[in-house]
């Protein structure tokens, strides 16, 4: 894991953008050699919410469940995902809530929309671990113990710098850039704007021509098909997401425009390291490691629970771009296909 580091200040916007079940699903872990927590080896119940149950969410559960057989403590964890749905957060909350775990992480649905149950965890004395996304600024202040987060104008800012010289390199000085977007979420607004801003920095006569929802991949191919049949002037296109940066690259495949138009994306998976290594079309994604992040997240919930506060309440996730020559290094360390 890289060195963390912890912002000192946190801008408003960035906080802002910053999930029951009707059956919990849960993993117990005890760590080998009989070691126990503290003197009395009890069980320690830890709640963890994802927004889905694939990708980048995915890798982020390997991350809790991995720390927590390594903590040296008897864990069970207690998981479940809220599918991006409030009310099936605010359900699962208060299952956990009543049954007393020792800590929550979640990647929050709403800022707004999920704090009353931050507040219900909160207030019942659980330690609240947000990552990814999290709960209004206000909110987070009062109810929130850390949060895990990876920049997300810098995500941008990396794919926009390197759009920006890629088609410096090729003399293209006005490129037409078409975007597949995910931004119900604001982190994905934020990841936009500093896409945008890198972008045009470098060559002020880019435009973004078209910017259309397409978070998850099979819409996203056919929008992102659309979007090319009706921007023929289209040489570049954004995913601001997993699911987007497949329909990027495969849009672009599909309406036969390999060699045309290149693609520029988010979030590793396998299929979309595969086809960064194929160099054709995708020649970039940015990527925050959801596997990092949840051994981070699982840490700042075990030091909560041992009486302790981060002196930073926001705990920066380190944020990678990768090539072409980089896919297959990312493809030999996750071999389950994890991010």
């Amino acid at each position: 894991m890289r060195p963390r580091r912890t912002f000192k200040r946190v801008s408003a916007a960035m906080l802002a953008i910053l999930m029951s079940a009707t059956a919990l699903t849960a993993c117990s872990s005890t760590t080998s050699g009989g070691e126990k927590p503290g003197e009395d080896g009890k069980e320690v119940r830890i709640g963890a919410l994802y927004l889905d149950s694939q990708g980048y969410y995915g890798g982020v559960k390997k991350g809790v469940q991995e720390a927590a057989k390594s903590s040296g403590m008897n864990v069970k964890l207690i998981e479940s995902s809220s599918a991006g749905d409030v009310s099936k957060e605010s359900s699962f909350m208060q299952s956990l809530v009543s049954s007393g775990v020792s800590a929550i992480i979640i990647s929050a649905v709403s800022s707004d929309g999920s704090i009353a149950a931050v507040k219900q965890a909160s207030e019942a004395g659980i330690p609240v671990i947000c990552y990814n996304t999290c709960v209004s600024q206000e909110a987070m202040d009062k109810y929130v113990t850390a949060y895990i987060l990876g920049d997300p104008v810098e995500f941008g800012k990396l794919a926009g710098d390197f759009a920006g010289d890629f088609y410096k390199e090729k003399g293209i000085e006005e490129p037409q850039i078409g975007v597949l977007n995910c931004e119900q979420y604001e982190v994905c607004q934020q990841r936009m704007k500093g896409f945008s801003d890198a972008l045009t920095a470098k060559l002020p006569g880019a435009k973004i021509v078209a910017n259309q929802e397409g978070t998850e991949a099979d819409k996203a191919i056919s929008v992102g098909e659309q979007m090319l049949t009706a921007n023929p002037g289209i040489v570049g296109m954004y995913g601001q997401s997993g699911g987007a940066t497949v329909g990027t690259f495969k849009s672009v495949e599909n309406r036969s425009k390999t060699g045309e138009v290149f693609a520029f994306g988010s979030d590793m998976t396998s299929d979309i390291a595969a086809a960064l290594k194929e160099g054709k079309v995708l020649q970039a994604v940015v990527d925050i490691s959801g596997i990092e992040v949840g051994k981070m997240a699982f840490a700042q919930a075990k030091t909560a629970m041992d009486g302790e506060t981060p002196e930073e309440k926001v705990v920066a996730a380190p944020v990678k771009l990768y090539t072409p020559d980089m896919a297959q290094e990312w493809l030999d360390t996750h071999p389950d296909g994890l991010p």
